[in-house]
């Protein structure tokens, strides 16, 4: 009952209706301590506005009819489209709390504030094609059109990659020729034709286990080392869901631990067939060349993991919905994410329902919930030290640059 009468006073405090009727309700509501605790604690948090924002002609495609927007929700935009240096940010949370619509949005606001913007799809569920209403799935940048300054699009095509994987393992029969080169290096010429004649570039039809995650930091090493890339400053990372994302950002720690314990295994080796190949001086220039690739890819994961850990050019921004299991799944995240050492300082919180004005005792019921689930983030120890910003849900589906543009508007300030 009390917040049926907390939502008719709001709104005639908005539009400006003053009467009796009005005046009276006021009184009643001022006149009780609890209820005027309960008005003070409410409006301090919230401003609720239940207007048109703009009137579209009919032939558009995107209208939006009402919204209520959180007063304290203020993500400190500012701050991240300042300065001119490269900056990264990486959204990701649970499955199907929006961060696709998110990424997409804070790529939209910053390209319309003179940042040139890669957006980059990692989730080989891709829907960031759904999100610009334009097909992205060429697994090459794309430009998306409606907007100030260069934006790019890109989601990492699974088959491509896949067929490329393919394609470079099967140089010699079966067995690439960098590995074939590695192994003969090491004294494993033999075992390496071996294996080309077992034909094991077939077994690839099946891509192995976290082929996703590896070209992802390829695509990142990429950016971060390619002359072509350097007029973006701003490179907007829609990432999958939280398991996939935490073997992404754990890549590089993995590889450059298996790359030394390879070069470790390859120094005993090389020291035990030394006096066979000091025979051949074409073999001891191999054993150069492969070691001098693995260094090489070793510094590259390195710059990887430096760059997701600098707090000055990278930051995850978690996105969730005000669910319980929403909640305990992003507080696990950025406990995984403090152990990496990856920044995080933002928690927006989508989806959240405005307050009703009608008789709809389901969405009365369901924003009660909401907001109940909201007041556990502030006792939360993994949460409660971010910055908060809650994203309403509103009654048209975002898609396109126009949409995204306005959704940017709400989120971003």
């Amino acid at each position: 009952m009390g917040s049926r009468r907390l939502a008719s006073f709001s709104l005639a405090s908005i539009s400006g209706v003053s009467s009796r009727k009005t005046s009276m309700a006021m009184l009643a509501l001022f006149s009780k301590s609890q209820n005027y605790t309960f008005l003070r604690r409410i409006a301090r948090s919230f401003e609720f506005v239940s207007a048109p924002l703009y009137r579209i002609p009919l032939k558009s495609p995107f209208q939006v009819r009402s919204i209520s927007t959180p007063r304290e929700t203020v993500a400190g935009f500012d701050e991240m489209v300042a300065g001119t240096h490269r900056k990264h940010y990486m959204l990701g949370g649970k499955g199907g709390v929006g961060k696709t619509s998110c990424a997409a949005s804070l790529a939209v606001k910053f390209a319309n504030h003179g940042h040139p913007t890669i957006v980059i799809s990692t989730d080989p569920a891709h829907s960031l094609s759904d999100s610009f209403a334009q097909d992205l799935s060429g697994g090459t940048l794309v430009p998306v059109e409606g907007v100030d300054s260069p934006l790019f699009a890109l989601e990492i095509n699974p088959e491509k990659a896949r067929e490329e994987f393919r394609t470079a393992s099967q140089g010699r029969g079966g067995c690439g020729d960098g590995m074939k080169d590695l192994m003969d290096s090491m004294g494993l010429g033999m075992l390496a034709d071996q294996l080309g004649e077992l034909k094991l570039g077939e077994l690839l039809d099946t891509p192995p286990p976290g082929l996703d995650e590896a070209i992802a930091i390829s695509k990142v090493m990429q950016f971060v080392e390619s002359q072509q890339y350097n007029m973006f400053t701003r490179i907007v990372f829609d990432t999958a869901p939280t398991g996939h994302t935490l073997r992404l950002l754990s890549l590089p720690d993995f590889l450059d631990a298996s790359i030394g314990k390879m070069m470790k295994v390859k120094k005993k080796l090389a020291s035990t067939t030394s006096a066979f190949k000091s025979v051949f001086g074409k073999e001891e220039k191999q054993q150069d060349v492969a070691s001098d690739k693995l260094e090489q890819l070793r510094e590259r994961m390195a710059k990887v993991r430096d760059l997701f850990r600098d707090p000055d050019s990278t930051e995850f921004v978690i996105v969730t919905i005000p669910t319980v299991m929403a909640i305990s799944e992003s507080s696990r995240l950025h406990a995984s994410l403090r152990k990496e050492c990856i920044p995080v300082q933002r928690l927006i919180v989508n989806q959240v329902l405005p307050p009703s004005a009608s008789d709809c005792k389901f969405c009365a019921m369901k924003r009660k919930d909401q907001m109940r689930v909201l007041e556990t983030i502030m006792s939360d120890p993994q949460l409660a030290n971010l910055r908060l910003v809650q994203a309403p849900l509103v009654d048209v589906e975002i898609r396109g640059v126009p949409a995204l543009k306005f959704m940017g508007d709400m989120i971003w300030k």
